[in-house]
């Protein structure tokens, strides 16, 4: 069985001419103890071509201290990392080797580095006796395992973050070894530096400005399929917010495809586009039920206590309880399928190959806004379509077009900003306005229809069926709301659009 923790610390270079600070002066520090020396022996894994290293992401077994095991640490901000572990055991255990596969694929992983390291360990407490940092002195030897036969050998401070603790005082405990002359180390991690200096990579200069349309597209496109790749774990392990992100990722990088057609073939990324369609959709199904789960519950919270009549709470909360773990289970299969699998071996090819059209050396103050407007161009035919109809089914089916069109338009916008500037930034930000209009008004949609099924439902049951018919109505007259904004969020929306190029 594998459980996490939070992993929150800093890196510090030093020698053997390194001195600590006394600990014990450090603003906030009641008491420092000196847990000892211990020593640590942990082989690092990796596919050959260091896909995990790659991304950050470092597996490792690791015997000597209290937590032996095996270690996967998924990055989570700088300096700050999710770490899952497992029991010792002589292979990779299977919820990690999930949790991976994402960035691995079929490609096996391997031993690639040992690093066996001597810690001597401090402990930080508050006057209180409350734990807050861990402070430790690393004498580190690295062993190349694969990819070269070297060794180097260096020490280092680390720092971490007790459980729970402030992370302003791992600032404060910073400048007290920066003053006593200590330096941030430049490896973000040993297995970072372990590999740099058992192998060195040749020589290369940062990645060039891009400069051409097609330059800024695959720029666009390489970030949306590293967070699809990148957010894969996280859905696995049901953190917040995780399946509406890489959902949204899906979504920008298939728009992204059916925008700029002229810079990457769309004959050749039209079955990847169709791909990136199922995705979103089987991710939408746990979304959608949190999205609707969530509107449902404010709803009756909003009502007095006097109004909502029934067990109507409990019913919701079952029915909830029952579609969320369905959903969650449809969506762990959708990620262990072939078929994602697939996708994904697609979107490397795609990049590593990219199928260039002549657009793609064209200037983006040209090529760019010429997609851009496009897009918008039949964003307002179909805001002209809905507003033109009645209220009812029809205008609700045409303002969810209009919502869908919103969102690409928006999502071009968002991928040209690096190369039009402010033009761009504000024409995303008016666009992500409607499109949140649309959205809200096409969720209450949504909503009318489950409250109809509710109030059937407990009507079936014997029980009053008052309180959904209450919140029913109460949908009805936030979509009338909805539609009444809609104009004055459109105008500005539209005044917004980029007509020209930056300086045209």
């Amino acid at each position: 069985m594998a459980d996490s923790k939070r992993e929150i610390e800093r890196k510090y270079e030093a020698t053997d001419a390194t001195r600590l600070p006394d600990l014990g002066r450090v603003a906030g520090v009641g008491s420092v103890a000196h847990e000892g020396v211990m020593e640590l022996d942990a082989v690092y894994y990796d596919t050959e071509d260091l896909r995990l290293a790659a991304g950050n992401v470092t597996l490792r077994r690791r015997t000597g201290g209290s937590d032996a095991g095996w270690h996967l640490k998924l990055p989570v901000a700088q300096g700050v990392r999710d770490e899952i572990r497992a029991p010792l055991s002589d292979h990779v255990p299977a919820r990690l080797t999930a949790l991976i596969r994402s960035r691995v694929l079929d490609a096996p992983v391997v031993p690639v580095v040992r690093l066996v390291s001597v810690r001597d360990v401090h402990v930080l407490t508050g006057d209180d006796g409350t734990p807050l940092a861990e402070l430790s002195v690393d004498e580190v030897l690295a062993e190349r395992l694969h990819g070269g036969d070297r060794t180097a050998a260096w020490t280092e401070i680390e720092t971490e973050l007790a459980d729970d603790g402030d992370p302003a005082f791992l600032d404060t405990l910073g400048r007290a070894l920066e003053e006593a002359g200590i330096r941030p180390a430049a490896s973000h991690s040993k297995l970072a530096r372990a590999l740099e200096e058992t192998a060195p990579a040749p020589e290369r200069g940062g990645p060039a400005e891009p400069r051409t349309a097609g330059d800024h597209v695959l720029a666009y496109v390489r970030r949306q399929a590293e967070a699809i790749v990148a957010l894969d774990p996280a859905v696995r392990r049901g953190l917040p917010d995780s399946v509406h992100t890489m959902r949204v990722a899906t979504r920008r990088l298939r728009s992204a495809l059916r925008t700029y057609r002229r810079v990457l073939d769309r004959e050749a990324t039209r079955p990847l586009g169709a791909e990136l369609k199922w995705l979103a959709g089987e991710l939408g199904v746990d979304r959608d039920q949190e999205v609707l789960d969530a509107r449902l519950s404010a709803r009756l919270d909003e009502l007095p206590a006097t109004l909502v009549i029934g067990p109507a709470r409990a019913r919701l909360r079952l029915r909830s309880a029952a579609d969320h773990e369905d959903a969650r289970r449809r969506t762990t299969a959708v990620l262990d399928s072939a078929r994602h699998l697939d996708l994904l071996r697609a979107l490397d090819a795609l990049l590593a190959a990219p199928p260039l059209l002549p657009g793609a050396d064209a200037a983006p103050d040209e090529e760019l806004v010429r997609a851009v407007r496009k897009d918008h161009k039949r964003l307002a035919g179909r805001v002209a379509r809905a507003l033109e109809l009645e209220p009812g089914p029809d205008r609700d089916a045409a303002l969810h077009r209009a919502r869908k069109a919103a969102k690409r338009a928006r999502y071009a916008a968002e991928a040209a900003r690096p190369a039009l500037g402010k033009p761009a930034k504000k024409a995303a930000k008016r666009l992500k306005a409607l499109q949140s209009l649309l959205g809200d008004h096409q969720d209450g949609v949504v909503a009318r229809d489950t409250l109809r099924a509710l109030a059937v439902q407990a009507h079936a049951a014997g029980e009053p069926s008052f309180t959904w018919g209450l919140v029913y109505g109460r949908e009805e007259a936030a979509a009338a709301a909805t539609e009444r904004q809609l104009p004055g969020v459109w105008q500005r929306a539209h005044r917004a659009r980029i007509r020209r190029a930056p300086g045209g």
